[in-house]
């Protein structure tokens, strides 16, 4: 019988500092994978292209309403992988990581070809006009033609994860960033590519890191071992996975989805402010660069997220609700740290970090003078209460954990994204300011956190009380 590896069991002992061991590979890896990104936006503004920033960061959105729908199933298989491991369950296991990697190789094919086929009605639809658009389309559609090997990857990573071995994806990743900033610059550089070049380097570098961690779960000799002679479908595996998966990919999309009507609303300030025979869209490429930035403290943040959903999901398997509130306050003061010194830091430093993405001061009523207008403003309404959003995100993971993931997707539609929505054809259509469109953030992660936090409660009450009546 094959030797089982050790990896982190957060079903015994103290939990604290367990979380915190486990979450530090995952923040450096968020980090990493956010500096990649934010390369991809520094290396293109040297480009010839003006807006080349701009087109980059207006697709996020748009990118995500279509790839979360598709690799947020990579939550549910964080959350079944996790569980059987707690259960100590090495055939149901096997039987949910191989279940898992078909299904991304499946969603990230039909993610492809939807975004391929869609990507210019939306971006039209958002308002970019001209050479926005044209960059915007062009990055789009070779982003999308990556994706399949994007969806492996998550999933992949999702399973290290899951087994508590936080450390494998951030070696690797670590490596494969390294490729695409080498990439980048000689796309961009050597060959005098633009927003095409960069495109092409994050592809090729999903392709390098989802062939690695293959063949790493492949020699990895545990619960979670790959073997392409077990490559098939399980019914009850897939059936679980789509359970707790499904509700967060929606989740996912729906968030895209308001942040999609978001960007048009960015759009429409930037035509309405800006001259119509201009070359640079100073409110799109000042927010892009802002929205960057405050990407680092978010990924750093998510971290904690993924954590709490491992964490939880493994005490629940293993039959110890009585520990979820534990984890789950250990997870808001990790979180609020990690928000508050992050964005206090990057706030600081707001005037040389944006001049990375070539947004710098200009003299009054310039281009310039916009784009870090719109920037700043950005700043102040979202990224100094941004540890909000970590604590909404905290309760989204234990009721992911829990195995209540569609009531973490309703409570987020209700108070995030249909919040936002009602807001934007409310407040926004009265007054059609970034302010406006800006302070919906932090009002709606307060809203959703209040009911999921009231939600989890009164869950915890009930599961403890009968897990008490089956003594």
């Amino acid at each position: 019988m094959q030797k089982v590896k050790a990896n982190v069991d957060f079903t015994e002992g103290r939990v604290f500092l367990k979380i915190i061991w486990f979450i530090l590979p995952i923040v450096a890896t968020n980090l990493l994978q956010m500096l990649y990104n934010a390369a991809d936006m520094m290396v293109v503004s040297l480009s010839t292209e003006q807006n080349a920033v701009g087109a980059i960061g207006m697709t996020g959105s748009f990118i995500h309403l279509i790839v979360n729908v598709f690799i947020g199933f990579s939550v549910g298989a964080n959350v079944v992988v996790a569980r059987e491991i707690g259960a100590k369950n090495r055939e149901r296991t096997q039987k949910a990581v191989h279940t898992s990697l078909i299904m991304a190789m499946v969603f990230g094919i039909a993610g492809m070809a939807i975004g391929l086929i869609i990507t210019k009605p939306v971006l039209l639809y958002m308002g970019a006009q001209g050479s926005l658009l044209t960059l915007a389309t062009t990055y789009t559609a070779i982003y999308f033609i990556g994706v399949p090997f994007l969806a492996l990857t998550n999933y992949l990573i999702s399973i290290f994860r899951a087994k508590g071995d936080a450390k494998t994806p951030l070696v690797v990743l670590a490596c494969t960033g390294l490729l695409n900033v080498g990439m980048n610059f000689f796309f961009v550089l050597a060959v005098g590519l633009s927003v095409e070049g960069v495109a092409i380097a994050t592809s090729l570098s999903n392709v390098a890191s989802m062939a690695i961690l293959l063949i790493k779960l492949r020699r990895d000799q545990d619960y979670t071992t790959f073997s392409w002679r077990q490559l098939r479908v399980d019914k009850e595996a897939f059936k679980d996975i789509v359970k707790n998966g499904l509700p967060a990919g929606v989740q996912g999309a729906l968030f895209s989805l308001s942040n999609v009507l978001i960007q048009s609303s960015i759009v429409s300030v930037n035509n309405a402010l800006s001259p119509v025979d201009r070359v640079y869209d100073p409110i799109v490429n000042g927010n892009a660069a802002a929205a960057n930035i405050e990407g680092f403290v978010y990924t750093a943040m998510n971290a904690v997220y993924q954590g709490a959903i491992t964490v939880s999901s493994q005490n629940i398997g293993a039959g110890k609700p009585q520990r979820i509130k534990r984890i789950m306050y250990g997870c808001f003061l990790i979180v609020t740290l990690i928000g508050v010194v992050l964005s206090g830091v990057a706030f600081i430093l707001r005037e040389p970090l944006l001049a990375l993405y070539g947004v710098k001061s200009g003299g009054e009523g310039s281009l310039e003078a916009l784009a870090m207008y719109a920037a700043i403003t950005r700043f102040h309404y979202i990224l100094l209460p941004y540890f909000l959003c970590g604590v909404m995100d905290v309760t989204s993971g234990i009721l992911r954990g829990l195995g209540r993931s569609f009531t973490s997707m309703m409570i987020s539609l209700v108070g995030a994204c249909l919040f936002r929505i009602v807001w934007l054809w409310t407040a926004f259509a009265s007054s059609p300011t970034l302010e406006v469109v800006f302070v919906s953030y932090p009002i709606s992660w307060i809203l959703t956190f209040a009911v999921a936090f009231i939600v989890i409660q009164v869950l915890l009450k009930k599961i403890l009380k009968n897990a008490e009546k089956s003594v």
